[in-house]
């Protein structure tokens, strides 16, 4: 029996507009910033007139790297709600696979946009498994008071110790595939953002994504214990919005590119791995094709990293240990430079900068639950 598991940033999968651009010139659209606009109530009308017309080839690309996974469950990020999500399934993904994410799981987090981390199942796998919802459980209200997590480096980012821990959720939530308990935690850690007085985004923040991590790894603990080596089935699936390594791109498109492996000294991944805890099975791929997102800044500042995990639980990884995950890239802008060996065939309307299905790619794998 096995289970086809997947996770996907679709990239804010919205169902209504976005006008704090009108006053926020880092939300304002690019397109938007080339037209002067007289007032409120005429960009309105532009935003909702541009948020329509590239709406459908997004979601049709974004339908089709899903499709394309395969998956018996699906962990989503960016979601808006439950309404944006039975419009994208009925619209667009019913088209390619027919009825088959029947079972939809989805609840308010604390992100300030309103994106929350979800979760589609199909009945049964493709081997005619029963899949059972059992339960879920939000830890959204969690505080770093509660948790004993405030950590150092907080203080100077604003965050007081009755705030919440999670900038969106912790969601775990119960399933039976075939008769076995999967527990599964769909998180979105925090972004890393740009700079922050000088000091690089993903240093700045990295004190609450290590929170987050250290809150992810202390609610499966508590629930599982301490004893890595016993039988539980759980995975940790999302965008934990960092990296243990990146691929450094030189060069151009004419000259040729160049990707550099590098290692990063401190990464909060490497908290829900120590010990044993947990696996990163991506890190099964080779080195320079663990890549799910494309970053720059222009030609001064460009890597490939792995910001989309599939985090088992060690029973889970022993009992799989030769299973290897599928990363889906045939969505990425035609701009996202590949490694040598790595390029695919873009889908049909893939644009250079835009559409694209999103600007991550999905992880897929194929479980066996014992």
């Amino acid at each position: 029996m096995s289970l086809r598991l997947a996770t996907f940033n679709i990239e804010n999968l919205m169902n209504r507009f976005d006008f704090s651009g009108y006053r926020n010139e880092l939300h304002q659209d690019r397109s938007l910033a080339l037209y002067e606009i007289k007032d409120e109530a005429e960009y309105k009308l532009l935003e909702q007139a541009r948020a329509v017309a590239t709406a459908d080839d997004t979601r049709q690309l974004s339908a089709l790297a899903i499709a394309a996974t395969r998956a018996d469950i699906l962990c989503l990020q960016e979601v808006d709600n439950l309404e944006a999500l039975k419009a994208f399934e009925y619209g667009y993904l019913f088209k390619m696979i027919g009825s088959g994410y029947r079972q939809k799981v989805i609840t308010p987090g604390n992100d300030s946009r309103g994106i929350d981390v979800a979760l589609l199942m199909r009945p049964e796998t493709h081997d005619g498994q029963p899949i059972e919802f059992v339960r879920m459980t939000s830890h959204a209200t969690l505080t770093f008071e509660e948790m004993d997590l405030y950590l150092p480096g907080l203080t100077e980012l604003n965050i007081q110790p009755q705030d919440r821990i999670f900038r969106r959720d912790c969601l775990e939530v119960d399933v039976r595939v075939g008769g076995r308990p999967l527990t599964l935690y769909l998180v979105h850690l925090k972004s890393m953002g740009g700079f922050r007085n000088g000091i690089p985004g993903r240093e700045a923040t990295m004190p609450v994504r290590i929170a987050e991590a250290k809150a992810v790894r202390r609610i499966i603990e508590r629930r599982f214990g301490t004893d890595h080596t016993a039988r539980k089935n759980w995975a940790v699936c999302g965008d934990f919005n960092d990296y243990r390594e990146r691929l450094v791109i030189g060069g151009d498109d004419v000259a040729g590119y160049t990707f550099t492996p590098a290692e990063e000294a401190v990464s909060s991944v490497d908290i829900l791995l120590e010990g044993g805890f947990g696996e990163n099975i991506v890190a099964r791929r080779p080195a320079l094709d663990r890549w799910t997102l494309y970053h720059t800044r222009g030609p001064e500042e460009r890597h490939l990293c792995q910001l989309d995990y599939i985090c088992l639980s060690p029973a889970l990884a022993r009992a799989n240990a030769s299973a290897i995950p599928d990363i889906i890239r045939a969505g990425q802008p035609w701009r996202t430079p590949f490694p040598p060996g790595q390029e695919v065939e873009r889908y049909p309307r893939t644009g250079w900068d835009r559409p694209k299905a999103s600007d991550h790619c999905p992880v897929a794998v194929t479980l066996d639950v014992v």
